[in-house]
């Protein structure tokens, strides 16, 4: 087994830490705190510029075709710099990889160039509804042929970009009469689209910079040409295309995770107490053991999730299990790293209570945790069959 990364992965994770360090980290912190938006999207643009808008995309679609492990690993650099911006850039490789998957050739090579280039900021994954979170099978989202023209009806909630996605990747029901979650079908719809409107942005406990929208569709009219893959199959490819958007969570919240311990541990090297550096204490060497620990074991489920992906073969259990895994552990990392700064870890002017607000989410979008464990439940209990 060999766990050493390619040169064109460790290329591709240096970018992703050079351009973290250099351009992200230095105004994460006012984004954070209601900065001007128009930096974040100029960054979001170099994403682009840089390649790392569609890491596993084919090359003459603008991708870099580099893999998903290399997603992986410019996620987590990312996110330890901004995690707003982490959650656009997993999002939008999430969009492109969908439209590569399933889209007609005419689709790709409208769409997919425009989100890999940074000409788009971003896209948009249309999935989640009020009554459709865990469950999405059950949306109400319609969508009705009439004529040449698809008639959007319903909403969508917690849309990530919604406010300067280029386009949408949308779901909605297309055959009422069908069983549960087999008359869903799969949309292309562009942002500006008349018909559609784009709510206002969610007041977030993080992740500040990046906005969350409800999408809001009333008789929105697209071409017969918006319907993307094969009619009333869409349930399916939003399934499997989940599986792949866990890696990308998985490994933001990692980032967070590195991100506040590192910070945490070089700061108890340098405070004092009873005349020695804190780190000389057992209960803080316990949290830094603990905490790295428990984030290389993250690293390495991640890993192994997306090399299986990358490589074709089943991988939803091993991306549940790491998204779980990872989420969690990243979230006692950034709690720790409050803890070992005391007092001044509680607030804003340090980096810890940032991340720590960020990594939050990280366990409840792309599947809740809770439905991690039913998901890696079931599939364990169904192999034993």
């Amino acid at each position: 087994m060999n766990l050493e990364l390619t040169e064109e992965q460790r290329i591709i994770q240096d970018t992703a830490r050079n351009f973290a360090k250099s351009e992200l980290e230095p105004v994460a912190a006012t984004l954070d705190q209601g900065g001007d938006r128009a930096i974040f999207l100029k960054n979001l643009r170099k994403l682009g510029e840089l390649g790392l808008a569609a890491i596993n995309v084919k090359s003459e679609y603008g991708g870099s075709e580099a893999g998903v492990v290399a997603f992986s690993l410019a996620v987590t650099e990312i996110a330890r710099a901004c995690a707003s911006t982490a959650v656009t850039m997993s999002v939008t490789n999430m969009v492109c990889e969908v439209i590569q998957a399933i889209g007609n050739e005419e689709q790709k090579r409208a769409y997919i160039p425009k989100l890999a280039s940074g000409e788009y900021y971003a896209g948009g994954f249309a999935l989640t509804e009020t009554t459709a979170g865990s469950d999405p099978a059950g949306m109400r989202a319609t969508a009705v042929l009439d004529g040449d023209e698809w008639v959007l009806n319903g909403n969508k909630m917690f849309i990530t970009s919604g406010e300067y996605a280029g386009v949408f990747v949308t779901w909605a029901v297309t055959d009422k009469n069908a069983p549960k979650g087999k008359g869903i079908s799969t949309f292309l719809i562009e942002n500006g689209t008349k018909g559609l409107t784009i709510g206002r942005e969610e007041h977030k406990m993080g992740q500040h910079a990046s906005a969350t929208n409800e999408l809001i569709f009333e008789d929105c009219r697209v071409p017969k040409s918006a319907l993307m893959g094969k009619l009333n199959d869409g349930f399916r490819t939003a399934v499997g295309e989940l599986a792949g958007g866990r890696i990308g969570i998985g490994s933001l919240a990692l980032g967070c995770g590195l991100a506040a311990m590192d910070y945490a541990t070089a700061y108890a090297k340098e405070r004092r107490q009873f005349d020695q550096p804190i780190t000389g204490f057992q209960a803080i060497q316990w949290m830094i053991a603990e905490s790295y620990t428990e984030l290389e074991a993250a690293r390495l489920l991640l890993m192994n999730a997306a090399f299986k992906k990358e490589q074709g073969r089943y991988f939803a259990r091993d991306a549940s299990m790491a998204k779980y895994y990872a989420t969690e552990a990243a979230e006692r990392a950034c709690y720790n790293a409050i803890q070992m700064l005391g007092g001044y870890g509680y607030t804003a002017e340090f980096p810890v209570e940032r991340y720590a607000r960020d990594v939050r989410v990280t366990s409840i979008y792309e599947g809740t945790n809770q439905i991690q464990r039913v998901i890696i439940a079931r599939d364990i209990l169904s192999s034993l069959k």
